[in-house]
């Protein structure tokens, strides 16, 4: 598979790691978005799924460099090309007391497809789970599958005599309104435990003291709050009321550096921030134009695509902290990236193709963006209204905190949009990912591509995309993944728009690792 790069996956001053406490200690640190759900299978997001990776555990993990590590299995191997043997780890117990056995990684696989689930990919639908001992499991595929555990670290498992018997075992989605005991609750296996959680207000952690790994971390108590406001969250960092905080705006980072006790940690980002189309309804649900649906025209899509300025909003709104995307992946982690380019900027020629699709006094539509999700997530939103209304756009811009954001847009309500901004790390960091998450076919039930909200389509992408899942001779497999590329950016089934950089707040005494998958985990975190 490809390699990434290990000067570009932790940031310089990552360093300490091995640092032991000399006494107890609290670490403070807020995001812009909200933790709601404790239930793990409940959002694919990374806020979500890094918050919860301090409490829960996969059989795989991924150590500060982004490499796949033995987690809850001590080791695995191919036994057949289409069975894989993982040996379970003895002497694991859950938060509660509970031992952790197989059976609890065939119910969590279980759990994991079951309705409202929105990680159903990482294990797929068609994989069998056998039991062979209480410490060894064998997943049955029914083609081979080389990246089978690429995706693990972030599919936690759950205890299933805890689940059962506080009557959790059905999923609350991003979309209910109603959450069960899993959601309000957590009992895992990992390094710290969770002892009060006010969603949307604040959670807090306790180190677990019968964690079956040494710890690397000197903290003893952890307190998440979400802090909405840039200049708030900069504030309280500022002030010394945080010892971390996450993003800092583009525009505060020299304040943050000036500090005398502060600093900030930038790196690449391995997401891809993009736009997305409805491109399966014969006629959108919001939009002016009825009886048919303009973001079916290939002419339409591209000249959206044209009339945005990637440089402009690089420079203005990221203030240099991003990279204009030509695919829908990072290029550290597909290694012919360099062959793609962007549709050039090109607003008179995105007048023409509106006017030769027939849209030349353009048309109104709905776009649905958060605002505490992404780096300056709003700002670009509104900036790409303000670009599309000089091709005769009129955009009606719905930006909403995230929970809103996503119970809306995504299966669980029903893909309730027509035009989007999203994000998008590949857990694998593989290009497959992005192929059976986004670019694939889906149904109005979300089988398929979970994803692709907009539903873009094309069977040969579907027909490629199995083959380079099953693909070994990572020459044959590249070419097939330039294919799809050469398909989606012909087909103009998103905009992807850049590659945001991270931007971390620490103050003086913190030692951390900033992974490029944006997922802050405390046990790489030490405070003198």
């Amino acid at each position: 598979m490809n390699t990434i790069k290990r000067g570009l996956l932790t940031a310089v001053f990552a360093v300490g790691l091995t640092a032991s406490a000399a006494h107890a200690t609290t670490l403070k640190y807020a995001f812009q978005g909200t933790l709601n759900q404790l239930d793990p299978y409940s959002l694919n997001e990374t806020f979500t799924l890094s918050a919860l990776g301090n409490v829960y555990e996969g059989l795989t993990r991924r150590n500060e460099n982004l490499e796949i590590e033995p987690s809850l299995a001590e080791s695995w191997e191919v036994v057949e090309p289409t069975r894989w043997r993982f040996h379970l780890r003895h002497d694991v117990k859950f938060h509660n007391g509970n031992d952790f056995t197989a059976e609890d990684v065939a119910f969590s696989v279980m759990r994991l497809h079951g309705e409202g689930s929105d990680l159903k990919t990482r294990v797929g639908t068609d994989v069998k789970v056998e039991i062979v001992d209480d410490y060894t499991v064998d997943f049955v595929l029914p083609d081979a599958n080389p990246i089978l555990n690429y995706e693990w670290d972030t599919f936690y498992i759950m205890d299933k005599e805890w689940t059962e018997a506080n009557d959790a075992v059905a999923i609350t989605s991003a979309s209910d309104t109603t959450a069960n005991y899993a959601a309000l609750h957590a009992n895992g296996t990992g390094p710290f435990k969770v002892v009060s959680h006010e969603p949307g207000v604040k959670t807090v952690y306790e180190k677990n003291e019968a964690w079956w790994d040494e710890s690397h971390s000197n903290l003893d108590r952890v307190e998440f709050t979400p802090i909405g406001s840039d200049a708030t969250r900069v504030a309280a960092l500022l002030s010394g009321e945080l010892d971390m905080a996450y993003p800092i705006p583009v525009q505060d980072i020299k304040r943050v550096e000036q500090n005398a006790t502060t600093s900030v940690m930038t790196g690449p980002e391995l997401r891809t921030i993009f736009l997305g189309m409805d491109q399966m309804r014969d006629e959108l649900l919001h939009s002016d134009v009825k009886g048919k649906n303009p973001f079916k025209d290939v002419r339409v899509r591209k000249a959206f695509y044209q009339a945005i300025d990637m440089e402009g909003i690089k420079r203005k709104i990221m203030r240099n902290l991003s990279e204009p995307a030509a695919l829908m992946i990072s290029p550290f982690l597909f290694s012919r990236s360099a062959e793609f380019e962007r549709y050039p900027y090109d607003p008179e020629a995105a007048k023409a193709l509106m006017a030769d699709a027939g849209y030349g006094d353009g048309f109104s539509v709905g776009m649905d963006c958060p605002n505490d999700r992404y780096v300056n997530d709003e700002q670009i939103c509104q900036a790409v209204a303000s670009m599309l209304a000089r091709i005769g756009v009129k955009i009606d811009l719905n930006a909403q905190p995230k929970a809103k954001y996503f119970a809306k847009v995504l299966a669980s309500g029903g893909y309730d949009t027509s035009f989007y901004l999203l994000g998008w790390t590949p857990s694998s960091f593989d290009s497959w990912n992005i192929f059976s998450n986004i670019e694939g076919c889906r149904d109005e039930q979300g089988n398929g591509a979970p994803f692709n909200l907009g539903g873009y389509c094309n069977p040969k992408v579907d027909e490629l995309s199995k083959q380079i899942l099953k693909e070994n001779d990572q020459t044959k497999r590249d070419d097939l993944i330039a294919q799809v590329y050469t398909i989606t950016h012909e087909d103009v089934s998103h905009i992807p728009l850049h590659q945001q950089g991270l931007a971390w707040g620490v103050a003086q005494g913190i030692e951390l690792a900033q992974r490029a998958d944006n997922q802050f985990l405390f046990r790489f975190v030490t405070k003198n």
